[in-house]
């Protein structure tokens, strides 16, 4: 009996184990074009903030997540890897998360926020486009 229950936990943890695994812990849905949306709209707001912002923060958090989020899930992609779109939001993303992960304190300088807005104009534009 003793036997019969040790294989019944095991069985069980394997199962849930697998079921946990294989759910999307991430904040995104799996549709490029919507997901892609999303972290440039996230993007925007987070560019956009002021020194002072209450929520300065919490918005910073969400975009670094939706960045990591979106890396993990298109990386290797090879149906969007070709695409204009993502090589330029690729551009974009790594630039905002180098900046965030090299100077966390500080402001996105003027430069960088002036390329990052012309680079998420113009993915926004390739997904138009269906490219």
């Amino acid at each position: 009996m003793k036997r019969y229950w040790s294989r019944l936990l095991a069985l069980i943890l394997v199962f849930t184990i697998g079921l946990t695994g294989c759910s999307s812990p991430d904040s995104l849905t799996g549709d490029y074009r919507q997901d892609t949306l999303a972290v440039v709209n996230i993007m925007k707001e987070a560019l956009e903030l002021t020194p002072d912002s209450p929520n300065k923060a919490a918005i910073q958090a969400e975009a670094r997540q939706k960045i990591n989020d979106f890396s993990a899930r298109y990386q290797r992609n090879n149906a969007v890897s070709g695409l204009s779109s993502f090589t330029t939001m690729r551009t974009a993303l790594n630039s905002l998360a180098g900046h965030y992960s090299s100077y966390p304190n500080r402001p996105v300088p003027e430069k960088l926020k002036n390329r990052l807005e012309q680079e998420l104009a113009r993915v926004e534009i390739a997904l138009r486009r269906g490219a």
